[in-house]
């Protein structure tokens, strides 16, 4: 197993030397930007902010941490560019992690990716489907499992039958969602009923503490998960030194954009202190707004936006396991590519199975957001760590995009991310510990992984 590239390729950093790797390049830069924008926009903008409103009732500050939230990510995508235009094969940040300090580093945080970050996030947003389906329909708890079961395996089911039927999909949720919410918040403001004009206030209703805000960060930061989803399908996009770096950050500026306009609505629609701890603040201030009608027109926009959230998160993840079976570090036969639709569709399968096991099991919203979002902050930290140890360990590397602010922006970002996660230590112990504890699993399967590798060679 080899931690380093040679040749040709370690001078470019474009590692495509395993000829089993057969996926094609074939998502377009409008492709790859709507599968950011549908990654991102999913059901955390209409459920969490009445938890983060909690955390942080001043609501000048409970912007700002909307704001904080999409700026940290745009950090992180600062990093991620640079290093996804170097490394443009699937895997994300296990295969530059892998060569920026060991294997064994790649290995963990993609295990940690695969089955916490991307499991976890399918399994609840399949949830997230059934609850939005039963706002229509009445399901009785077994028929909601069922009905999220069902959105897994169709979801799965589109993404084994091609890329470029999923991406299609992807580019109609993701327009429908981006215009919904656009037009949701222009009409909030322009149709406001008189008791609610009169009641709005931007008084604050509480006192927002450093661990508050800090704790509000991990809902939000949920909220902005998949902002990094083109990294991981790099070997699948045409041009990707162009197209990977122009898709994260007009994605994530698109994004971050809209939810500071529909949390400014939120606030507008739930005045003096309505929005704290409303389980599903765009349903309350759709009804708020425009009465019954406005409790179905949010309803059909999550219904749609969870739909497109989980089909682009199927997309994604299964591209991990499948970049880490190539190097034989995972479960042998899951670096398979099916022989007509190109596509892994062994690591498709697996993740449906992980993610069914997920639902299973998963007791509370809540509970997975800070099991999830511990993961991606830990992550993220191994991803600023591994940009420096490339340009100190590897100055010889094509770099087709340089992470702008280098050195100052990571170095924050990096700081802001070790502030999160030890405040999350602090407040989510049970859920941080869970997290660790799927990292500490992964261990013992590296080492027989390792082994096996090296009797085979």
């Amino acid at each position: 197993m080899q931690s380093d590239l040679t040749g040709e390729s370690a001078r470019t950093g474009h590692d495509h030397a395993d000829p089993r790797d057969h996926l094609e390049r074939s998502l377009s830069q409008g492709d790859t930007l709507m599968l950011a924008v549908s990654s991102v926009i999913g059901v955390g903008i209409f459920l969490t902010p009445g938890a983060v409103a909690g955390l942080v009732p001043e609501p000048r500050l409970f912007l700002l941490a909307w704001l904080v939230g999409g700026a940290l990510s745009l950090a992180g995508a600062l990093a991620n560019a640079e290093m996804g235009a170097m490394f443009p094969r699937a895997g994300g940040d296990y295969v530059w992690l892998r060569h920026a300090f060991h294997p064994l580093a790649g290995f963990l945080v993609g295990w940690l990716t695969f089955f916490v970050i991307y499991a976890g996030t399918v399994a609840t947003l399949a949830a997230g489907f059934a609850e939005s389906v039963a706002r229509f329909v009445p399901l009785s708890p077994t028929a909601r499992l069922g009905v999220a079961l069902a959105a897994i395996l169709a979801t799965t089911a589109l993404n084994v039958r091609g890329v470029h039927l999923a991406a299609r999909f992807n580019d109609i949720t993701g327009w429908f969602k981006v215009l919904a919410l656009a037009a949701l918040v222009l009409a909030g403001w322009l149709v406001t009923p008189k008791p609610l004009a009169a009641a709005a206030t931007v008084a604050p209703v509480g006192e927002t503490t450093l661990v508050g805000f800090t704790l509000a960060l991990s809902p939000i930061l949920f909220s902005y998960l998949g902002w990094n989803a083109p990294v991981y399908v790099a070997g699948e996009i045409r041009d990707p030194q162009r197209t990977l770096p122009r898709a994260l950050f007009i994605g994530l500026g698109l994004c971050t954009i809209l939810y500071l306009l529909t949390n400014a609505l939120y606030l507008h629609a739930l005045p003096g202190g309505r929005l704290v701890g409303a389980p599903a603040a765009g349903d309350a201030a759709a009804q708020a707004l425009f009465g019954a009608l406005g409790g179905r027109l949010i309803g059909t926009l999550i219904l749609v936006s969870v739909l497109g959230c989980l089909s682009a998160t199927v997309l994604v993840g299964p591209r991990i396991a499948y970049a880490m079976a190539l190097d034989g570090h995972f479960i042998r036969g899951v670096e398979r590519v099916h022989p007509v639709h190109r596509t892994p569709h062994v690591a498709l399968w697996l993740q449906a199975a992980v993610s069914a096991g997920l639902l299973l099991v998963l007791q509370r919203f809540p509970s997975v957001l800070d099991y999830t979002t511990f993961a991606i902050v830990l992550a993220t930290m191994a991803d600023v760590a591994a940009l420096y140890m490339l340009r100190w360990r590897r100055p010889d590397l094509e770099r087709p995009y340089h992470a702008l602010g280098y050195p100052l922006l990571p170095a924050l970002y990096f700081i802001a991310n070790a502030g999160i996660a030890l405040g999350m230590a602090f407040g989510r112990p049970l859920e941080c510990l869970s997290a660790l504890c799927v990292a500490a699993i992964a261990l013992p399967f590296w080492w027989l992984l390792d082994k096996q590798s090296a009797t085979e060679t």
